[in-house]
């Protein structure tokens, strides 16, 4: 079991790219936004644990969270899937989830696969 993420770790790593999100600066490279989806979505999992859920932002990182059956071959049956930007905007608080679903940056397939509840992340709410 990996250990914990502080929140200080959590705020630090998505500050790096915090004006890339607000469109006040051009994309950090890969390795810093790849460092930003992957501590959010390991935090997340740490928050809510379980295997009920998968949550996956290629190229970066998938997670399994929220308690419920337990998933463990094959395509599991609550998928949540978006990319990096949409990612982080969404555990920042800059978009909403219904919002992100509606304009079809984040497919969600489930009865569980619904993070409205979630995100943004505690830590990150401004």
């Amino acid at each position: 079991m990996p250990a914990p993420i502080p929140a200080e770790e959590l705020r630090a790593v998505v500050d790096a790219v915090r004006p890339w999100l607000a469109g006040e600066a051009n994309q950090p490279p890969r390795s810093v936004v790849g460092a930003a989806v992957k501590t959010t979505a390991r935090w997340l999992a740490q928050q809510v644990p379980g295997r009920s859920v998968e949550v996956r932002i290629p190229p970066h990182v998938a997670v399994q969270c929220v308690e419920g059956p337990r998933h463990t071959r094959g395509t599991p049956p609550n998928v949540i899937e978006t990319d990096a930007a949409t990612w982080l905007r969404l555990v920042t608080g800059e978009i909403t989830w219904a919002d992100a679903v509606a304009d079809g940056k984040v497919t969600a397939s489930g009865n569980r696969a619904d993070l409205s509840a979630l995100v943004p992340l505690s830590p990150l709410r401004r």
